[in-house]
């Protein structure tokens, strides 16, 4: 019976994160990822199901819903039109390579030195969100040879340290290079993918404690999870979207960026207290 209670349980917080996480995806762009992590943290942390792994789990479950996510934004964005395709030709080889590095990373480390990346990562982005200007730029067009070289990996690896998809760190990098917001938005997208499938895979094969995992985990990535969650970001952003089209999303996004913050030195506080 306490079995029954607990998955009861694990799937009410699942189900909330996943709507909460859809509809932000929708509302401001943002790939639920940034918010699915802490998420997923808080609930199995609730749930009793702590321990030295806890974050790589978290990661990669977060992952996995980014490859049905991703999916369906590609397509959606590129029935517009707005999909870089030679950007993610060219960029493809370095993400996929970074993501692959980025779990075999992840896979050494403690899980409270994990949140402690995740902090730091998500405090810089919600400090980008919060103060960052339109016309800022690093260059009039994306990197090539030996800066792409670099840059590739480097967005697949930080990507999988916070087990999100291609927006939190493509849009900035694109953005920051002379492309339109909405090409951006719709090639990371892309990047989303190229991160989440090769990691997903890498993950399945990353053994975490029989003792500290909740059931059916695969790997490192929970099952009842990603379906729960998959199951109502599908539902929720299409309502978040609507409610985009129906007021300004700019003061909503200086929100969020006040919540990513909180979030993100609530995530350092507990890395420091493990």
């Amino acid at each position: 019976m306490p079995e029954t209670v607990l998955l009861i349980q694990m799937s009410v917080l699942l189900l909330v994160i996943g709507a909460f996480a859809g509809v932000l995806a929708g509302l401001l762009g943002v790939g639920g990822g940034i918010v699915l992590v802490p998420g997923f943290f808080y609930a199995f942390q609730t749930l009793g199901y702590d321990g030295d792994q806890l974050m790589q789990m978290c990661l990669a479950t977060s992952l996995a819903t980014i490859i049905v996510t991703s999916i369906r934004s590609v397509m959606s964005h590129n029935k517009k039109g707005a999909v870089d395709w030679d950007i993610l030709r060219t960029w493809a080889p370095g993400i996929m390579i970074g993501a692959v590095v980025g779990v075999l990373v992840v896979s050494g480390l403690r899980s409270t030195t994990l949140q402690a990346i995740f902090g730091v990562l998500a405090l810089t982005i919600g400090l980008y969100m919060a103060f960052g200007r339109a016309d800022w730029r690093l260059g009039q067009a994306m990197p090539t040879g030996i800066a792409r070289a670099a840059f590739s990996p480097m967005v697949g690896f930080l990507s999988v340290l916070m087990g999100i998809g291609g927006g939190s760190f493509g849009v900035p990098l694109m953005t920051l290079h002379g492309r339109p917001i909405h090409r951006a938005v719709a090639t990371a997208a892309g990047f989303g993918l190229l991160i989440a499938v090769p990691s997903v895979i890498a993950f399945l094969f990353v053994a975490l404690d029989p003792a500290m995992r909740p059931p059916f985990t695969i790997g490192a990535v929970n099952i009842p999870a990603f379906i729960l969650v998959i199951a109502m970001t599908l539902i929720t952003a299409p309502i978040g979207a609507k409610l985009a089209h129906a007021m300004d999303p700019k003061p909503l996004k200086r929100v969020f960026a006040v919540f990513l913050v909180l979030v993100a030195l609530n995530m350092l506080r507990k890395a420091l207290m493990g």
